[in-house]
């Protein structure tokens, strides 16, 4: 009962705050005046302000700077040992390295090393940080252009990437990282700019603790979807989580501006009926995850599992199997991949709901930005096989849904599993795949199928019987991160730019409308018939045979 009520005061305060914090991301991200600030950071980039951008262009310049990033955090990693607050670190072999570049760059932050032990302070604050500020505002621009497809008619601009990225980065994700990581630290989450300090135990004995500046990290890595931890541990260590109302928080961070960007899309197509909408069909999902997590975690299976009341193995024991699963669930649901817990020790069921809750596409509610455009994606699907069913021309917004705007729909649908099972297939076929794995049969391939789902799909989580840190799977991970982070904004801008052609539909008796309960049910198992029709056979043969075995 404990763990149902801390997740209920957890969705009652999100839709409190979700109204405000949308309703201000609307006014602030779409038109209105330039901030002094800003104006002086695009003349000094050499960007005009007030040029927009047709789909194309849009993706060359969030291409353009995502390289750029890529290219800049894999320097720094590299030449750590020659920077400053290196804390004795050395650089990065060049694999690693670019395997965490284009991790972080993509907001999935996969992490095949330990933070404490691999990274110094200026690579948390200047390298990994200000990729999770920038990754999740490209995220968001990119839903504010799929957004202008919708709502604006005959015109091939979606607005400006330089524009959306500054303000994204400027006016919403800054002012909530400064407030939230205040807060944190009056909850007790370290911060400061020590090294290793060894210290003596009551017992005694001599421990080294590690010092950094946790609190700014760790509101920025939630917020921000971004899920890397400072520690190895994440947010299970006590530096980065210490307590039940710090756990929390940071679930509340994780889904904070996800929900909040469904009250933007609202306001901005001017129907607070289809944010609503929306909302309900996150609401479905997660509480569909939430509540198969929560049974799986506390089946009592076995002698020891029955006598403790539940899978308290690999659970931090400060937060409990409730509120482990809350925290588990949230992660991957909302693309953030933190963990309170070791996800690899969850049951073999409890294992498989966070699996498929990044194989749903990570839409409950998803990550910033990419939560919504493919919560969106699902909705055109549903309202395409609603107007097959009536006998009628799909619409949404009174926008034509029609063959070439499908095409792109599918091709968005088809390349989260075409990655996830061709990088996973190609990690069991291959010995140097196997090598790394630590367990064999259908629990080792669970992990590797985890590993690549959490990769494509921008989430980060993982399971740790997985040896990542090899030169097979830093190149081959790196791989699926960047293709599956790009390749689907890539037919969303295209969507977008097709859609902000059309002109605006008349409404008649006959249009399928996109709220009410016959739409909430179609939307939602729409999100749900896509990934069970994509994924069905992988997590047939990993944690459903594993958790059946």
């Amino acid at each position: 009962m404990a763990g149902w009520l801390q997740a209920l005061l957890l969705i009652g305060v999100l839709v409190a705050l979700h109204v405000p914090l949308g309703d201000y991301m609307a006014r602030v991200l779409d038109g209105g005046a330039h901030w002094r600030a800003e104006r002086l950071l695009y003349r000094f980039c050499g960007i005009d302000p007030d040029r927009e951008q047709d789909w194309k262009h849009y993706f060359t310049a969030l291409m353009a700077f995502s390289v750029m990033s890529i290219l800049a955090l894999f320097g720094l990693l590299t030449c750590q040992q020659w920077l400053p607050w290196s804390l004795g670190h050395g650089g990065m072999p060049w694999q690693l390295a670019l395997n965490t570049a284009v991790s972080f760059t993509t907001n999935t932050s996969w992490q095949n090393y330990a933070g404490e032990t691999t990274t110094g302070h200026l690579a948390v604050m200047a390298g990994l940080g200000v990729q999770a500020f920038a990754s999740a505002a490209v995220g968001i621009c990119v839903g504010l252009a799929l957004i202008r497809g919708l709502v604006r008619r005959s015109t091939g601009d979606l607005g400006n990437f330089w524009v959306d990225l500054f303000r994204t980065c400027l006016r919403v994700i800054l002012p909530l990282a400064v407030v939230s990581g205040l807060i944190l630290i009056a909850l007790g989450v370290e911060q400061n700019l020590h090294g290793a300090q060894t210290a003596t135990t009551l017992a005694g004995a001599r421990q080294t603790l590690i010092g950094g500046p946790v609190g700014s990290w760790e509101s920025v890595k939630l917020m921000s979807g971004d899920g890397g931890g400072f520690f190895n541990a994440s947010s299970a260590h006590p530096f980065e989580n210490p307590s039940a109302w710090s756990n929390l928080l940071e679930i509340l961070l994780m889904l904070l501006i996800p929900t909040a960007f469904i009250r933007t899309f609202g306001r901005m197509v001017g129907s607070l009926k289809q944010s609503w909408t929306l909302l309900t069909v996150v609401g479905i999902l997660f509480g569909l995850l939430l509540a198969a997590g929560a049974m799986a975690q506390s089946a009592h299976t076995g002698t020891v599992t029955a006598a403790v009341g539940g899978q308290y193995e690999g659970t931090e024991t400060r937060i409990g199997i409730n509120g482990s699963t809350l925290f588990g669930v949230s992660a991957t649901g909302s693309a953030d991949g933190a963990g309170a817990a070791s996800y690899d020790s969850f049951s073999s069921m409890g294992g498989g709901v966070l699996l498929a809750a990044m194989m749903l596409g990570e839409v409950a509610p998803g990550g910033t930005g990419s939560g919504l455009y493919g919560l969106l994606i699902a909705v055109l699907l549903a309202v395409f096989i609603g107007g097959l069913m009536v006998g009628r021309t799909p619409e949404y917004l009174r926008k034509r849904i029609g063959f070439l705007e499908m095409r792109y729909v599918v091709c968005y649908a088809l390349v989260a599993p075409t990655l996830t099972l061709l990088f996973s297939a190609l990690a069991v076929a291959l010995p140097q795949g196997r090598a790394a794995m630590g367990n064999t049969g259908a629990h080792g391939l669970t992990e590797v199928i985890y590993a690549f789902t959490s990769n494509v799909q921008s989430n980060g989580s993982s399971m740790g019987g997985l040896s990542g840190n090899t030169p097979f799977y830093n190149l081959t991970m790196a791989a699926a991160m960047f293709v599956g982070r790009y390749l689907p904004m890539a037919f969303v801008l295209a969507l977008a730019g097709r859609l902000a052609q059309q002109r605006h539909g008349a409404v008649t008796v006959g249009t399928l409308r996109p709220y009410g309960v016959n739409f909430v049910a179609l939307a939602s198992g729409a999100a749900l018939v896509l990934a069970l029709l994509n994924f069905l056979p992988a997590l047939s043969l990993g944690p459903l045979a594993d958790g059946l075995h």
